[in-house]
């Protein structure tokens, strides 16, 4: 008997000594631990060894723990979704999901503004500040991103492009960080009303028990009509558990 035949059902046709039972029944055991093929296959041939189990047994209690995790938050996202619908039936303008941010480099100016009515006039010229400097500079217009961190003094706003080398003179290279966990929404359409699909974000974030870790963030995916309408943006709030 071999693993292989054991692996695709092939032992009903397979004559074996009943001496492999034991072996056999090992097979099952860690398979049903959740050992991959390529694992058992090591176990077996260099035989069973109580401490390297252990070690193997850790790991695996770690993977099911966060295979747990996962369930666990899948499922109140589930019940959370049901109930809307059930209870209130209606459903989330935006969807709404869980991600990783990665880092990149920005080519950005930045600006502090007091209130919030002040952030449309101030994020375009920025905009605009930092696209005239590259293209003057002869360096391609990549993804255009805002970074948004209120502080004593205001919302402080930083807005550029995506850089994958120094930037020229007249705009600062600024890094942002990879993020572990960021909950993400897509708004649709014109800036008017993204505080709407703002609230949502923050708002599953809440639901989900994760609070803010960091700077928010927005993506322009695709921002070229002049009247917004067409304009993809996605909206990321790093976030950590509460």
């Amino acid at each position: 008997m071999t693993l292989t035949q054991w692996q695709t059902g092939e032992l009903e046709h397979v004559t074996y000594d009943p001496a492999q039972l034991e072996r056999l029944h090992r097979i099952v055991a860690l398979r049903q631990l959740g050992f991959g093929l390529e694992d058992i296959c090591s176990i077996l041939d260099a035989g069973v060894d109580a401490g390297r189990i252990a070690d193997m047994l850790r790991i695996r209690r770690a993977d099911v723990e966060r295979e747990q995790r996962t369930a666990s938050a899948r499922l109140i996202d589930v019940e959370r979704r049901l109930h809307l619908i059930e209870k209130e039936h209606s459903m989330s303008q935006i969807e709404i999901v869980s991600k990783s941010l990665p880092a990149v480099r920005l080519a950005a100016r930045g600006a502090v503004v007091a209130e919030q009515p002040e952030v449309a006039g101030v994020v375009g010229p920025l905009f605009d500040a930092v696209g005239d400097i590259l293209t003057s500079a002869g360096v391609r217009l990549d993804q255009p991103i805002a970074q948004y961190e209120m502080t004593e003094d205001g919302l402080r706003i930083l807005a550029g492009y995506a850089i994958s080398s120094d930037a020229p003179e007249g705009v600062d290279a600024v890094d942002l960080p990879s993020v572990p966990v960021a909950i993400c929404g897509v708004h649709l359409g014109s800036m008017d009303r993204i505080g709407e699909s703002w609230q949502a974000v923050h708002a599953e974030m809440i639901a989900r028990g994760f609070s803010p870790s960091g700077p928010c963030r927005e993506v322009y995916v695709r921002a070229v009509s002049d009247d917004q309408q067409d304009w993809v943006t996605e909206l990321q709030q790093p976030v950590e558990r509460a």
